[in-house]
This record gives structure tokens, sequence and C-alpha cells, in this order.
């Protein structure tokens, strides 16, 4: 398959050397292949062009002189040529090479917030690669694989409460049984059950009181648990606990739930990168460090959710 190219031409006076900085910074950022001095190369794509034309405009009120050009490779040759300028497979490499040398770490004695922030670490630096691997192959899917191995032996030893997929069907439910009931989860949510706990208040039962759990085993005969083992909703094959919401509850048809429940899915358990994944689990993050009541971490969240919701909505329209 061919695709089109953008070339951009640069040519800024050599005593303007804050706009040759500020030119080859935005074309790093953006993954541009360099051709020779002042000449690169992208993928043609929408959101690139625009991108470019914005450094045009900064380059010629800079004095300089810029040009943005459309074309096709001559042959498959001259395609394979510029494909394999965008060649990420060395940075992979790299990355897969540090997973390989955590994995090997002495969880135990390393300790969970630690480990935590080294995945995290790892996280960022493949969703740098992928905004850049405009031509994924299997290097992008055997890092994925290896990360999300790393994040499910880092959850079974280090921290046994999190819930460990099921093999079942996911049965249909009505949102009219399951009207002002009580929802247990375990205490100190992460993305999952606050996403989930949002979920339901706004989407299932606007009525629901939520118990946050020391252990799950606390959990009363009457509630409705969610997001650990043994509960009546949790992780089902690959899907997390927010996505087998959206499907028991006929709600998998709504396109920013879905788009929100890839967020949530990667921030969980890894898997394919989304864009907006690192700004939600700063904020996450931020949130469960102001608020230490559980109930108030969840009235705080929820405007968090409101507002990806609503963003995911305008973007489908």
């Amino acid at each position: 398959m061919t695709c089109s190219w953008l070339i951009f031409i640069v040519s800024l006076p050599t005593q303007n050397a804050t706009g040759r900085m500020r030119v080859w910074r935005a074309v790093k950022a953006l993954g541009c292949s360099v051709l020779r001095d002042g000449v690169y190369l992208l993928p043609n794509r929408k959101e690139f062009r625009q991108t470019l034309h914005n450094q045009a405009d900064d380059v010629t009120s800079g004095g300089g002189s810029a040009h943005i050009l459309v074309l096709e490779a001559e042959n498959a040759e001259q395609q394979h040529t510029f494909e394999s300028l965008f060649d990420r497979s060395a940075d992979y490499t790299k990355l897969v090479e540090t997973i390989t040398q955590v994995s090997q770490t002495d969880f135990q004695s390393e300790g969970v917030d630690k480990l935590q922030k080294q995945i995290r670490r790892l996280r960022k630096a493949f969703e740098a690669i992928v905004l850049q691997d405009f031509f994924p192959g299997a290097a992008r899917e055997q890092v994925a694989v290896a990360l999300e191995d790393l994040e499910h032996t880092l959850n079974e030893q280090l921290m046994p409460n999190e819930p460990h997929a099921v093999n079942r069907r996911i049965k249909p439910l009505r949102l009219a049984d399951y009207q002002g009931r009580a929802w247990a989860t375990r205490q100190r949510p992460w993305i999952d059950r606050l996403a989930s706990a949002w979920l339901i208040q706004s989407f299932i039962d606007p009525a629901a009181h939520f118990i946050w759990l020391a252990e799950p085993g606390e959990c009363p005969a009457d509630a409705l648990g969610f997001d650990f083992d043994g509960a009546l909703f949790t992780h089902i094959g690959a899907k997390v606990t927010f996505e087998v919401l959206l499907e028991s509850f006929g709600l998998a048809k709504d396109t920013a739930l879905i788009r929100l429940g890839a967020l949530v899915h990667y921030l969980d358990v890894g898997g394919i990168p989304v864009l907006e994944a690192a700004g939600l689990e700063t904020l996450i993050l931020g949130m469960r460090q102001r608020w230490p009541s559980d109930d108030d971490l969840l009235i705080e969240t929820n405007k968090i959710f409101d507002a990806y919701y609503q963003a995911f909505l305008g973007n489908a329209s």
C-alpha cells in the first residue's frame, strides 16, 4: 500500500539560531525524517499538514522561507525506502531490553512504589515511540506484550488483591434490576474502579451508594461487588471491569464510552497505547494524593470523567 508524502523545506538566516532550534525541536517532536539539512519528510496526514503550516508561518515571520510539498512515491521501491526512514525497531529493541531487566529484578525487595514508577516511565517511553511509529510492525506488538506481561507479574506478586481475569460469557442485564443498590469495591480506588464507579453513577444506577472495602472478603452479601476476584463485575477475558460493565448493560454502542474504555484499559492493564493516557494518569495520581477520602476522591474524579466523555462525544460528532 502506498501513501503520499509531505516534504518540508526550511531556510532560515544563519544568525537566527533561536528560530533554527525551534524548527528543529518541532520537526523532531513530529517524528520527521531528515532528508538533508532543512529538508524533512513525513507521511501526508491532516494533523501533520496543520502543524507544518504553523511551523512555516513561524519561519517566515523570522525572516526565513518555508515550503510544504506533497508528492507520491515514484514506485514501490521508493515507497519502501521512504517507509524505512521511519523504522523504529532500534527504539523498540532498546526498550524491550530495559523491560527485560526490570522483569528480572527482585520485586519484593524493590517495593511497589519504585516498581510502579519504573513501569510508568516504561509506558511513557513506549507511548513516545508509538506516536512516531507511522508504519507499525511486529516490534511494536512485541514490546506491548512484554510491557503488559511485566505489569501482570507485578500485580500478581505485589498486589494480590488486583482482580484476575476469568473466562465466562458476559450476560446482558436490565438496568431496571440494578437501581438504588449498594456497590462495593476495594478502597483507595485506581483508574478502573474510579471509572467504573463514574459509569455506574452516570449510566447505570444514579442512586448508587458506594462501599470501600479494606478487604474483598468484607463485601456485604447484598452489595454488588466490582473489580475484585469473586465480584459480580470484574475482569473477564481481555476486558477490564469498566468494559465488562459497558457490555453487561448494553452501553457498548456509545462510541465515547468505548474510547473511554480503551483509555481505562490501557492505564489499568496496558496494551495498545492511548494518546490521552499520560494526562489522565497524572490527574488521577494527583487527586489520590489530594483527597484521602475515597468518597471525596470519587466526587472529584467524576468531574474528570465527565469532561473526557464530553470531549470524546464532541470528537465523535
